[in-house]
């Protein structure tokens, strides 16, 4: 067994536990992510989200006693877009799985540690943002790559792409007008999820299954591809009869 195997059956083993222990001591929600409306797959996956953010409560508390800024965090998970964008590219999809994990719990932390610190601000919301939409296009244009070879997976890597974007730009309209368009199934969180899971169990999927390299990601290239697109539009409807009425 390969050790990235080892590695990933540990971190979901100790995932798995924590788990227990969190629903053993009567955890409840979240406070800041309740504030936010955070939901994972439209909330049917709400559990995982108030879990995560409980056991990672402790390097919060850490990162904030070290003097730790948003800033440093959202230059930090930039970095880990682009690693992945470049390990996906060289087609090292556990790498580039790990790097998705690593640059999304920036991302967590960025905004959790901006309100603890109550800077939160337009500079903060403007570049958070948009260094985002740098780290899912980096992720994107890495698979775009991977399967330079395949037309169809290169396509279902730009279409996601595009879809993503989409999604974000019908949001980001929508305030400028007043209107808030979040919501949908295929927000930013769920692509991340996705993205990062997929690419962790892909290599050891495909070599049990005995299918090529890459099959799960298509499959969920594929998913993505219309879901975002489904988001975005179902965005745009939204806003537009917002504002109509």
């Amino acid at each position: 067994m390969r050790p990235s195997v080892l590695v990933l059956i540990g971190v979901l083993g100790a995932a798995f536990l924590s788990m227990g222990v969190y629903a053993a001591v009567g955890r409840g929600r979240d406070a800041d992510a309740t504030r936010k409306g955070t939901r994972l797959f439209v909330g049917g996956l709400d559990f995982l989200v108030h879990w995560f953010l409980w056991a990672l409560a402790p390097a919060e508390r850490l990162f904030l006693s070290l003097g730790f800024t948003p800033d440093v965090f959202n230059f930090t998970g930039l970095g880990f877009g682009l690693a992945s964008g470049v390990a996906l590219g060289l087609g090292e999809l556990e790498l580039g799985g790990w790097a998705i994990a690593l640059g999304g719990i920036s991302d967590i932390l960025d905004g959790r540690i901006a309100r603890a610190l109550n800077v939160a601000s337009p500079y903060g919301k403007f570049i958070d943002s948009t260094l985002d939409r740098f780290v899912e296009v980096f992720a994107f244009l890495g698979l775009v790559v991977y399967f330079r070879d395949r037309p169809i997976g290169a396509f279902l890597a730009a279409a996601s792409m595009a879809g993503s974007l989409l999604v974000s730009y019908a949001q980001a309209r929508g305030e400028t007008v007043a209107v808030s368009g979040s919501g949908g199934l295929m927000q930013r969180a769920e692509r991340l999820v996705l993205m990062c899971l997929v690419c962790l169990i892909d290599p050891t999927l495909s070599a049990w299954r005995g299918w090529a390299e890459g099959t799960a990601v298509l499959g969920v290239l594929a998913l993505m591809s219309l879901a975002t697109f489904a988001t975005a539009v179902h965005r745009t409807v939204w806003i537009a009869r917002r504002l109509r009425s």
